[in-house]
């Protein structure tokens, strides 16, 4: 299992439309408007590497509002 990070930047006053609407989508375990210089902080989990990128690009990078979106995966050593 792969987890990720997701940082979110989004239009003005979208902040909290684009994390509810990322919170529906399969594989987020959580999407919270944050304040900062990133809008929302998203944590996902896929089987492998390719999954979680096609989940970034046609699911989450599809939501209407964001603007940049910045996948931080996490490491277990």
């Amino acid at each position: 299992m792969v987890e990720a990070f997701i940082l979110i930047q989004t239009e003005v006053g979208k902040a909290l439309e684009v994390a509810e609407e990322i919170g529906r989508i399969s594989g987020v375990t959580s999407s919270e408007a944050v304040t900062g210089p990133y809008d929302a902080i998203v944590h996902t989990q896929a089987p492998d590497v390719d999954s979680l990128g096609k989940m970034v690009v046609a699911r989450i990078q599809s939501v209407d509002g964001i603007t940049r979106t910045l996948t931080c995966p996490v490491i277990n050593m």
